[in-house]
């Protein structure tokens, strides 16, 4: 339908920018973007190559998981972005990869600990990393309850202080306030993670970031006062 052409290109165009990204090898990632009117979200089609990746291949879902559009099966992740996109109304997108690094904390159980300011811009704390899912949990309704650990990772925190989380033994998931801007945190988690391997390197006993450090950074990106950037002009 005409109507889901927008939300088409703009999950398409998502897709397509986590391999020009560096952030996917083969077909191991995913993004979606919302159209929360209409209640529906735009997801990749499952294994298909970013190389033959169309925007008309987008396929349309709703909140209660069916197909609404679309002649291709959805992402097989598919039921973890439909549990996040319900979860958080302030969210517009989600995005999953397999990218090296952040996988590799994710890998081994283990958060990205926060060092510096570069992850300070984007995160208000560590990337945190969600408990392991139990046998019942995998052998069951898998990528909902993927969604669910991620849920119960983040707690009562605004999602919007920490848009990101690596889920245990698999990989990380991110989300923003639209779709790009979850890419765009996908990219940073990539950066943050190599840089924190980096960084244990150099000093295995490596301390946390400074608390006063780390709010100043966050705060002048995404507090009430923040002053990074341009404002847009008046109307």
């Amino acid at each position: 339908m005409a109507h889901y052409k927008e939300l088409k290109r703009e999950a398409y165009e998502a897709n397509i920018a986590l391999p020009a990204k560096g952030l996917i090898n083969l077909t191991f990632g995913n993004a979606s973007a919302v159209d929360r009117k209409r209640g529906v979200f735009a997801i990749k089609p499952s294994g298909v190559g970013y190389d033959d990746l169309r925007p008309e291949d987008m396929v349309i879902v709703d909140f209660e998981g069916e197909r609404v559009e679309g002649k291709l099966n959805p992402s097989s992740d598919t039921p973890t972005h439909r549990r996040l996109l319900t979860a958080y109304p302030q969210i517009g997108g989600v995005v999953h990869t397999h990218s090296s690094h952040a996988t590799a904390f994710a890998q081994a159980g283990r958060a990205i600990p926060i060092f510096g300011t570069t992850h300070a811009d984007y995160f208000n704390g560590d990337v945190p990393v969600t408990r392991k899912m139990t046998p019942q949990e995998i052998s069951t309704a898998y990528e909902w309850e993927t969604g669910n650990v991620i849920v119960e990772c983040i707690g009562n925190i605004d999602p919007l202080d920490l848009p990101g989380v690596l889920v245990n033994r698999h990989a990380p998931f991110t989300w923003g306030v639209s779709v790009a801007k979850a890419v765009e945190v996908a990219v940073a988690v990539e950066c943050i993670a190599q840089m924190a391997i980096m960084s244990l390197q150099l000093a295995p006993s490596l301390p946390q970031i400074e608390t006063e450090l780390l709010t100043k950074h966050f705060q002048r990106k995404h507090g009430p006062n923040a002053y990074y950037g341009q404002k847009p002009p008046p109307t």
